[in-house]
């Protein structure tokens, strides 16, 4: 008989857990007309225990179907066993290296390992057909393990398809590996359940015992999950595929029960509890699938903002993205804009997003005196001003982006033209000094002609057009062709005042 510990992995805030877990959490998340499957075969030859053979083979097959109208998006493959690990394995003779390694100590005589790694490539190369797990011999069946009918091997590949006649659902991937107590209650967190019809959970487990079910209970939200005549309500880990209906899975599960009668609409939560007497079960992965037809906004500010010089006026320019998304992101979405949290500007979308598109846009910024010139921006897209929103999302995590703003406290450079031609044409009519007008606000033009005599004076508002409004010509309307001299003081600190020469043609 094996003794009286068990294992049990969960996807979410764990209120109890032994000090050998290693907390399972979100892997992927995929939105679209989703679903998915899962194959894969024990390598045991018989359920094991006590005085049973301990022999385990080093592969085995499953095969995979998968429609003509059904796309594969991703696939994961899993492998476990009892001992140290076996971490070099093939699979359809392609070598094969984890992405990532579990682990779990009973006691100091016994260890168990998990695996992972994506292979999603594979899949959507080799598509519907046998799957072929070859090379993990590194299976500890010693004594340790064989008395106590702990000894196991297996693997599963989940895969992620997509399927037009499907309803938009999100599916969420989770993994770990967790230790259980005699009785666990999990918080399932972070669910925004808006249509219960087709909802689903899955489990991959190891080791269950067909055989063993003292006081074995699965429950969510305090009902009993079952799956009849594959799993029981008494018995949920004992060696069973819902998938295929296969039921000699020797120490392993691959397990989906509906919970569409266990959750309501509007849910954000759920709990989970688990009990067992006896069985030693090791759940590797957790996946659920809910209808979720929600948009994700997300915001991506560009790199730089733009701003003139000595100006305290900038310029975003921004995406609004609606990619991991089942549903439209509304136009008039409001985007608040914040400087080290105070509200400085707001938006809105100004279309409809639709699912997997982006929309680029801008605004202009004006930025109060006593605000430092260095500061950090944040731009939140469904942000009333007030951290409230208007929409619900499948993520309300994604929603801001940041950037370090430093505005310009030099002045662009100035370019002097040596002549121009007020002819009336259009072009070239005034003097026009780049980097100037607008900029140097309370900047101040003389113009001096070749004797000397001031004929003009200017400012950021009186530009030069070749006429006179000093001395004895200050009614005239033109001067003549010629070379005319300027000083211009700019009147800004640090800038000593400019010379030089214009010449005036017509």
């Amino acid at each position: 008989m094996k003794p009286l510990e068990r294992l049990f992995m969960c996807c979410f805030i764990l209120l109890a857990s032994n000090g050998f877990s290693q907390p399972i959490s979100m892997y992927q998340q995929h939105n679209g007309r989703y679903d998915y499957t899962a194959i894969g075969n024990t390598l045991n030859t018989s359920e094991n225990g006590a005085f049973t053979n301990c022999s385990i083979l080093t592969g085995s097959s499953a095969n995979l179907n998968i429609n003509s109208n059904q796309t594969v998006i991703a696939a994961y493959l899993y492998w476990a066993g009892s001992g140290d690990g076996d971490f070099e394995i093939n699979l359809n003779n392609n070598p094969i290296t984890p992405d990532r390694t579990f682990s779990y100590e009973l006691d100091e005589n016994r260890k168990f390992f998990a695996a992972f790694t994506d292979i999603s490539q594979i899949v959507q190369d080799h598509g519907s057909g046998t799957y072929t797990l070859t090379d993990l011999d590194n299976i500890n069946i010693s004594q340790n393990y064989c008395s106590t009918g702990t000894n196991f091997a297996g693997w599963s590949i989940v895969v992620v398809y997509e399927d037009e006649n499907l309803p938009l659902n999100q599916i969420n991937i989770y993994d770990g590996l967790e230790a259980v107590p005699e009785a666990i209650t999990i918080q399932l967190d972070n669910l925004n359940v808006l249509d219960v019809d087709g909802a689903k959970i899955g489990f991959i487990a190891w080791e269950g015992d067909s055989s063993l079910a003292v006081n074995e209970s699965l429950r969510m939200n305090g009902y009993l999950l079952s799956n009849p005549p594959l799993n029981p309500q008494t018995n949920a880990f004992n060696g069973t595929n819902s998938f295929t209906g296969q039921s000699n899975l020797y120490n392993m599960d691959i397990d989906v029960y509906d919970i569409q009668n266990t959750i309501n609409i509007g849910d954000t939560s759920a709990t989970i509890e688990l009990t067992s007497g006896q069985d030693l079960v090791m759940v590797n992965n957790i996946i659920t699938v809910l209808n979720s037809q929600l948009p994700d906004a997300t915001i991506v500010v560009s790199d730089q903002v733009e701003s003139s010089c000595f100006s305290r006026t900038i310029t975003l320019n921004y995406s609004v993205l609606n990619l991991n998304s089942t549903a439209e992101i509304p136009a008039g979405t409001p985007i608040a804009f914040y400087r080290d949290g105070v509200l400085i500007a707001q938006a809105e979308t100004e279309q409809t997003i639709a699912i997997g598109e982006t929309i680029e846009s801008s605004i202009s910024i004006d930025i109060n005196p006593d605000v430092p010139e260095d500061f950090e921006l944040t731009a939140a897209v469904d942000d009333d001003g007030t951290g409230n929103g208007m929409i619900n999302e499948i993520n309300e995590d994604n929603n801001t982006d940041i950037i370090a703003v430093e505005l310009s406290n030099e002045g662009c450079p100035i370019v002097v033209p040596q002549g121009f031609s007020p002819n009336g044409d259009g072009l070239n009519d005034w003097f026009n000094i780049q980097g100037l007008y607008d900029v140097f606000l309370n900047h101040k033009l003389l113009i001096y002609n070749r004797y000397g005599t001031l004929i003009f004076e200017g400012n950021n508002d009186l530009k030069w057009d070749g006429t006179s409004n000093r001395g004895a010509n200050s009614n005239s309307k033109k001067n003549p062709v010629g070379t005319y001299f300027y000083v211009l003081y700019l009147n800004e600190t640090g800038y000593a005042p400019l010379t030089g020469w214009v010449y005036l043609n017509y």
